[in-house]
Order: C-alpha cells, then sequence, then structure tokens
C-alpha cells in the first residue's frame, strides 16, 4: 500500500537532511542529492525534491503500519519545519 504527499517549501533539501541525518541514528537511511530512503520497522518512506518542495511516499504492508510511519513521518517533518509554520499534509492514497 502506497501514500504520497507533497510539502511546499523553499527549504526541501535542508529538511530532507536534517530527516535523514536524524532517523539514521535509529534506522536504515540512505541518502543522495535529492532523495532520502528510511526504512522503518512498519515501512519504507521515500523524500525527494521538487522544484516547490519535498514529495513524500511511504510504503507499508497495511493500513495500520501505513498509519504509524504517517505519523512519524509527518510529525517529525512538521516540527523540523516549524519556522514556516506548516499545516497537516494533505496525503493520497493508493492501493
Amino acid at each position: 500500500m502506497l501514500m504520497t504527499a507533497d510539502f511546499a517549501t523553499e527549504r526541501a533539501t535542508a529538511l530532507m537532511g536534517t530527516l535523514g541525518k536524524h532517523f539514521g541514528h535509529k534506522i536504515p537511511v540512505q541518502i543522495a542529492d535529492d532523495k532520502v530512503l528510511l526504512q522503518f520497522e512498519m515501512g519504507e518512506a521515500t523524500l525527494t525534491t521538487t522544484p516547490t518542495g519535498l514529495h513524500l511516499v511511504l510504503e507499508g504492508a497495511d493500513d495500520a503500519q501505513l498509519e504509524r510511519l504517517r505519523d512519524v513521518v509527518e510529525s517529525h517533518l512538521l516540527r523540523f519545519a516549524h519556522r514556516e509554520d506548516p499545516a497537516p499534509l494533505t496525503w493520497t492514497f493508493q492501493a
């Protein structure tokens, strides 16, 4: 199961790097120039920079794991982007 969202920001690269470094102390993380892969127990999160911000793709085995993954990734992103007064993300589900 997949879930996607976009986060508009001018600080996409910095936020992506902060998330990668933060989670890298706890889980396997792969960091590239424009992409970060976070490998959680409940699924994977891929963050990619776009011209307008970050594109997030979450993949989990079931609804419960996907929701848990969304909660972790979104809460950390919003916390690290606090200077931008961010709103909760709008997620799109894909089977």
